[in-house]
Order: C-alpha cells, then sequence, then structure tokens
C-alpha cells in the first residue's frame, strides 16, 4: 500500500514580514525593559548621593548673632572634597521708623495727667501747626509718671502716677497724628539718691552730693544707670511714644562739684565728655533697635565753647553721631550779656538764635566729615518771658514768631517750644494751611540759593559769662564761673502739681 505524499506548503510572504515585525516590537520591548531598570538603579544611587552631600538649608541668623557649629573645629571630611557653604541670611531687627517734621511743645506729666488740661491743648494744637507733644515720662526729680509692667522700676519704687490713664492720653494723640516723644531726665535723679545711693555722686568723705536744691545726681560712669535709663525708654515704646528724649544729660554744673570724687574702677580713665557720648551711644543703639527715634537736649553754650563742654560733658558734634535729633537750649534768657556781641541777648531774640544756629551749621559741617549719620537739629525756644534778669522783654506771640523765623533762616526746619508753666502764645503760630504754604515757600526759596562755603571760625570764643540776673535770683556755677542754666527743666515758673 503506498503512502500518500505530502504536500510542500510556502507559508505567504506578508506572513513572513508580520513576523519580522513581531520580532523587532519584542527586542525593542526588552531593550526599553532594560533601559527603564538602569535608569531606575541610576536615581536610587544619585538620591543616596545627594543626601549625603547637599548643602544644608539656610540658616537664619540675627544680626550679631554667630552660627552654632560654625568653628570648623571637630570635622573629619576630606581635604579634597568641596567645602559645603552654609547660606546665612541676615535680619536686621531694627523696626520701621517714620520721620515726624516737628513743630511742639513740652508739656508735664501733671498736665498730661489732666483730661481737662489736655482737651484745651488739643483744642488749640488742631488750630495750629503744632504737631507734637513733649511729655515727662520722668519727672526731673526721678519720678516716673505712670504705672509701667517693668520689674526694674517697680524694684526702684520709681512710679509717682501723675497720668493715670496713659492708654487714653496716647490714644487721643494717635486719633489726631500727634506725634509723642517721652521726655527722660537723665542723670539728675533725686529718687535714685534715696533708693541706690551706690549709683550717685558722692564727695571724697563718701557722703551723697546734692545740689543747691537738694537734688541728688546719679553718676554716668555707673552702668546700672545706663540700663534703668534705657529700661524706661522701653517701656516708653510699649506705651506708644515714637521718641525718646534725654534731658539732663549731663554732669551738674555748680561749684561744689569740685569735691566730688569718681573711683577709678567706674571712670577707666575716660573724661567725663567720653562717658556721657559712650552712655548715648548706648541707648541710642538699644532704642532705635525698637522702632523709637532717640533724641538729646544739650546746652546751647556748648556750641562754641569747650570750657563749658567739658565742664558739662557734652560736646556738641560727638552727641550729634549718637542721636537722630540734637536739641540745643538756645533761649534768649540764658546767654550771658555781650554773648553773640548782643548788649541784651534776652531782648534780641531773632538775633541770638540766628547766631546759635549758624554756629550749630558751622560745627555739625565739620563733624559731619567721614560719618554716616549726623543729627538732625530741632532747637529748644523760648516761650516764656525771663523776669528775673535784670536786662529783658516780656515774651508774646512776636517773639516767639521771631525764633521760628530765625530758625527757618538758619536752615533749619524743626523746633520746639519751652514754658515750663505750660502756657503757650497761640498767636505766635500759624495755622495748619498757612505753615504748609510757609513751607513750600521756604523749600522754593532754599533751592534758589548759591551753595556756601563753610569755613572754620578762627575768631575768639564768645563770651561765656551769664546774663545778670535780678537781685536774690540764683545761678548754677562750674568751677571756672557762672554758665548759663540751658536746662530745658522746670528752671522758670514751673507748675509740678501733686
Amino acid at each position: 500500500m503506498q503512502m500518500p505524499q505530502t504536500e510542500n506548503r510556502q507559508i505567504p510572504k506578508d506572513r513572513i514580514e508580520d513576523r519580522k515585525i513581531m520580532k523587532r516590537i519584542f527586542l525593542l520591548f526588552l531593550m526599553s525593559l532594560v533601559l527603564l531598570i538602569v535608569t531606575l538603579t541610576g536615581c536610587g544611587r544619585l538620591e543616596k548621593m545627594d543626601r549625603s552631600a547637599t548643602t544644608p538649608a539656610p540658616v537664619v541668623v540675627v544680626r550679631g548673632e554667630t552660627v552654632a557649629g560654625d568653628s570648623g573645629q571637630g570635622q573629619e571630611e576630606d581635604e579634597t572634597e568641596p567645602e559645603l557653604q552654609i547660606g546665612e541670611i541676615v535680619i536686621d531687627t531694627t523696626q520701621e521708623r517714620v520721620p515726624v517734621k516737628v513743630k511742639g511743645i513740652y508739656i508735664s506729666a501733671y498736665v498730661a495727667g489732666t483730661p481737662s488740661m489736655v482737651d484745651s491743648l488739643l483744642a488749640e494744637i488742631e488750630r495750629t501747626e503744632i504737631n507734637t507733644l513733649v511729655i515727662d515720662l520722668k519727672d526731673d526729680f526721678g519720678r516716673v509718671a505712670c504705672d509701667m509692667d517693668s520689674p526694674l522700676v517697680q524694684e526702684l519704687g520709681s512710679v509717682k502716677v501723675h497720668i493715670r490713664d496713659i492708654e487714653e492720653l496716647m490714644k487721643k494723640l494717635h486719633e489726631r497724628n500727634i506725634y509723642a516723644i517721652a521726655r527722660i531726665p537723665a542723670f539728675r535723679d533725686s529718687h535714685l539718691g534715696k533708693v541706690r545711693p551706690e549709683w550717685c555722686v558722692h564727695y571724697s568723705d563718701g557722703t551723697l552730693f546734692t545740689d543747691r536744691d537738694g537734688n541728688a545726681w546719679v553718676n554716668p560712669y555707673k552702668r546700672e544707670a545706663w540700663d534703668y535709663l534705657v529700661e524706661i525708654g522701653t517701656q516708653a515704646k510699649k506705651l506708644g511714644f515714637q521718641e525718646v528724649q534725654f534731658d539732663y544729660l549731663r554732669f551738674c554744673t555748680e561749684t561744689s562739684m569740685k569735691d566730688v570724687v569718681f573711683d577709678e574702677a567706674d571712670t577707666k580713665g575716660r573724661s567725663r565728655t567720653e562717658v556721657i557720648c559712650e552712655f548715648m551711644e548706648y541707648a541710642y543703639r538699644k532704642l532705635k533697635a525698637q522702632g523709637l527715634f532717640v533724641s538729646a537736649d544739650v546746652y546751647g553754650s556748648i556750641i562754641n565753647s569747650n570750657v563749658n563742654a567739658n565742664a558739662v560733658g557734652q560736646i556738641y558734634g560727638e552727641l550729634a553721631k549718637h542721636v537722630d535729633y540734637i536739641s540745643p537750649m538756645i533761649y534768649p534768657s540764658h546767654y550771658g550779656d555781650g554773648y553773640y556781641g548782643i548788649d541784651y541777648p534776652d531782648m534780641h531774640p531773632y538775633k541770638v538764635i540766628t547766631a546759635a544756629l549758624q554756629d550749630s551749621r558751622r560745627e555739625l559741617h565739620f563733624a559731619r566729615e567721614g560719618q554716616e549719620h549726623i543729627a538732625t537739629v530741632r532747637p529748644w525756644l523760648q516761650d516764656f518771658t525771663a523776669s528775673w534778669l535784670k536786662h529783658y522783654i516780656p515774651y508774646g506771640p512776636e517773639q516767639v514768631r521771631e525764633q521760628i523765623q530765625a530758625t527757618y533762616d538758619a536752615g533749619y526746619d524743626e523746633w520746639l517750644l519751652w514754658d515750663a508753666s505750660c502756657r503757650y502764645d497761640w498767636g505766635g503760630l500759624l495755622t495748619p494751611e498757612d505753615a504748609k504754604a510757609e513751607a513750600d515757600w521756604i523749600a522754593q526759596s532754599r533751592a534758589a540759593l548759591p551753595e556756601v562755603e563753610i569755613t572754620p571760625d578762627t575768631a575768639a570764643a564768645a563770651s561765656t559769662e551769664t546774663a545778670v540776673p535780678s537781685e536774690g535770683a540764683r545761678v548754677p556755677e562750674t568751677e571756672g564761673g557762672p554758665v548759663p542754666t540751658g536746662s530745658a527743666g522746670p528752671t522758670v515758673g514751673a507748675y509740678i502739681g501733686d
């Protein structure tokens, strides 16, 4: 029996091509899979390397602090490896401060604590160019005028409440956009003479020094006193004040100061002028960082007299480097007969203010050399009648305006009026609208003036003899003789109140 023959079947060409395509697709798939595995494996290794060598997150450092562990000690890294950099962000902790062109008046703590008096003042202020109140936060005898949330102030028992509702007072001022300055007498302090006599000035026999009025004076070389004053300034910020103004920023000038002694452990070889500047630099740095402006009251007579500067402890140009505003007390009544070549200064307010502020411009022009900062000048002007003088005139609206005009003519824009009794001559002040027009006119006038070259004053210093007082008047003195009192303290008919 024969077996059937097998048929030779041929595979169609189109099927062969399909098989080739499938093989190619399969090979491509395998290659893609291998590539994916390799890629994933490589990323894992890179991630481990990244974790081991990534630059640390930025370290936030407040100005003045260092990064912990950045000394480089105890590290065992290969010296050939690139040094890792630490990103540092430096934060300036100084709070923003918005300056105000001040036109202000002083009021005592008693007035500030009497709502009816405050309301009467505010009514007058609204009709005039006044935009600032300088308020006693610490009075001339060392008592703090309102309650403070300060353990140090409480420990020293410094509070004698005159302003019972400080929050309501500050609210009234802020609602009216009135700039609030806290006045802080620095180194005359009867209260500290009782509770911290070791901080105060002493005679050589160890007894406490007091001036003619029985007031103790703080020893400016005592660092504890610096911190106390800065603490009161700090509390001023919390209460709502925008500026702290230090008065009595000096040594006592009475002749009895020649008998006091200062421990070398405190002085460390520093002069009076040096330690006053050091305190001001210290306080300025601390308070500025909290967002406060800082100002200082100084004798007008120190502007052009080294004798007075060394006795008082104030050098005009040096102090101006450590405050935002410097306020020379250039009351005409406080200059002696013949000062600036003027027979009776109190009787010529425009001439005295012009001469004093021209000296100021000269002094600060040269103090400014090489300095990034120099204070704005904001003088104290006289709004009281110096009836204790032999040669005086009554001061009223005309005399107030003359002094303000002299301030502008000397190139300055800010000023403060002083009357210890807080009774001001409102007639000497402009309305807000007229003051704005005047300011615009002054700016245009100054822009048209040629630049004036300032040269050192080689002329002989003016006489520093004090004004002749009426019989029985008391005149502060230094070892070299009488000098003008020049303090924005209650020296003229002050009304303190209880």
